[in-house]
């Protein structure tokens, strides 16, 4: 496949930039990101009462590409617009439900757990996302020397609030007081990573309950994040983030599921869970740890080479 150029289209959210970075690099396409802003009005309209127009969103300052890859609600109308005003012939692919007809799109990616059909929809495991095996072992060092080598590594990644899960203390305290339990029973020293979506309150209290004896890292690190990946014997994920989830399975290590009680349905994210679980990839956090093995996830790289065939 000839070496193509991308616009990647994001509201600038990590997940979001994680998958449509992954996607094109695993495609081996250069590209440029810009992140999609809808003009007022537009904001509270969803994509499919809303007309495929120029006027909905700001400017885009980019005419050379090949292939638009768009992930999230606003990324839809830009999308489907600058491919049919195009003065050549322009490949989109959306990744998520765009909550319009598929066939505005060439293809479209979305986790197994939405359910979602069509001729040109791919379906993914989880979350597809950016980072890679290489990227993982490669960053390995990066923490060492702030860690006690005479222990294992429990590595606790922590997302944030949303409309689905609330971080306050009570729910907080309770992961922290499971995790304080296992490091104890089991001799080990945890490392926490926080995401950009994790308040500072949840860093501060996971620094006030864990950080006497263990490693808690109190910026956005990726470096840090690829070494607690590399390092650890367990990881535990917070429920909220399928796409940390998703991430987390690319190394074929346990992965443990820190709970935290639905403040609404979260029929989509438990199918997610319950999927992962069959998978052989997550367990419940509880206070009694086990190892296991699966084969480490990669789907980024197998949607990658399928869209490629297709086009080639």
């Amino acid at each position: 496949m000839s070496k193509l150029k991308g616009l990647l289209l994001t509201e600038g959210m990590h997940g979001m930039i994680s998958q449509v970075e992954g996607l094109a690099k695993a495609m081996g396409i250069d590209f440029t990101h810009h992140k999609v802003e809808l003009n007022s009005f537009w904001k509270l309209i969803p994509p499919n009462l809303t007309p495929i127009s120029n006027f909905v969103f700001k400017q885009i300052n980019a005419t050379d590409f090949d292939i638009i890859i768009s992930c999230g609600r606003k990324s839809v109308i830009p999308s489907i617009y600058l491919k049919k005003n195009s003065k050549k012939k322009i490949l989109n692919i959306h990744i998520q439900d765009p909550k319009v007809s598929l066939n505005n799109f060439d293809f479209v990616i979305a986790p197994e757990h939405d359910s979602l059909k069509g001729n040109n929809v791919v379906s993914s495991k989880g979350a597809i996302h950016y980072l890679t095996i290489e990227e993982v072992k490669k960053n390995h060092r990066y923490l060492e020397e702030k860690l006690d080598k005479k222990k294992e590594y429990l590595l606790l990644v922590l997302g944030g609030p949303n409309k689905y899960y609330d971080y306050d203390d009570k729910n907080l305290i309770n992961i922290f007081d499971k995790i304080n339990k296992i490091l104890i029973n089991n001799n080990l020293q945890t490392i926490v990573i926080p995401s950009m979506r994790t308040p500072k309150r949840t860093i501060n209290l996971a620094n006030k309950l864990l950080g006497k004896e263990n490693l808690i890292i109190t910026n956005i690190d990726k470096k840090a994040y690829l070494s607690g990946l590399s390092l650890a014997k367990y990881i535990v994920v917070t429920c909220d983030s399928t796409s940390m989830i998703s991430e987390a399975a690319i190394t074929g290590k346990p992965i443990y599921i820190a709970e935290i009680p639905p403040k609404k349905n979260d029929r989509r994210f438990k199918m997610f869970r319950e999927l992962f679980s069959k998978l052989n990839i997550i367990k419940s956090l509880n206070e009694k740890l086990e190892t296991w093995n699966y084969k480490s996830l990669n789907e980024t790289n197998r949607i990658a080479e399928e869209i490629k065939k297709k086009i080639s």
